[in-house]
């Protein structure tokens, strides 16, 4: 038996996006998988994974060694529109501790670049437990803002005003002809879990058991389209 979805008050942001409160604060949930805390004019993405390729290149599965360099693109994209004052990495940032030392000049040059003017932020996660060692910005357990608390793995149990990553959450939904697989944000008002932004992070199934015991009601799934966050239904939801 499907489960209804609760009312949830959402509008809809310039950019594409929805903007809703999370725990009193306003959150604006942008189409790349960034969030937007306009109050603090702080930028926050979860799992970027870089040089993701490069280590699994060093275990003999080559991939196209380009996802550092698309996940930094897109970034950058952000940061020229909104112009924050402050970037928040919610932890894996690289794929491992030997990311940062792998990065190309080019690309360790961009986030460089990217710190010009404001505060990098980087919450340490399980596959980058010490943060950056050479780039700009400092390394935290956790950062807040606006009153939430930004973390990388979601706490057990209820977490009010808690942001988190680390799930990379997805989400199958049903449609007309068949069903679709989309990255997507997971939220009950009272906490957030963030998609992972980096190109070959991958996803899990917000049906998954993962989930379960994080969210007090059935929670808000918020799709990413072309250029758009798509609300969705739980009863639209499918497992893998």
């Amino acid at each position: 038996m499907s489960v209804p979805l609760p009312r949830y008050d959402y509008t809809r942001a310039g950019c594409g996006g929805v903007e809703l409160a999370l725990a009193r604060a306003r959150v604006v949930l942008r189409a790349s998988g960034a969030i937007w805390l306009p109050d603090e004019a702080a930028l926050v993405v979860a799992d970027l994974h870089l040089e993701k390729g490069s280590a699994y290149a060093r275990r003999g599965q080559l991939l196209p060694p380009y996802d550092t360099r698309d996940a930094l693109g897109r970034l950058a994209a952000e940061v020229a529109a909104l112009s924050p004052r402050t970037v928040v990495f919610l932890g894996d940032t690289f794929h491992d501790d030997g990311g940062e030392a792998r990065l190309s000049k080019r690309d360790a040059e961009a986030l460089e670049t990217l710190a010009a003017n404001r505060i990098l932020i980087w919450v340490m996660g399980n596959h980058d437990r010490d943060g950056p060692k050479a780039l700009p910005g400092r390394a935290v357990a956790t950062a807040t803002a606006c009153g939430l608390t930004l973390t990388h793995e979601p706490a057990d149990g209820s977490a009010p005003a808690e942001v988190a990553g680390h799930l990379h959450p997805c989400a199958r939904v049903r449609g007309k002809a068949a069903s679709v697989r989309r990255r997507c944000f997971v939220t009950d008002g009272e906490r957030l879990i963030l998609p992972a932004f980096g190109a070959y992070a991958g996803g899990l199934n917000v049906l998954d058991r993962a989930f379960a015991g994080l969210f007090r009601r059935p929670p808000l799934i918020a799709a990413l389209g072309q250029g758009r966050v798509h609300p969705v239904g739980w009863a639209s939801l499918r497992p893998d």
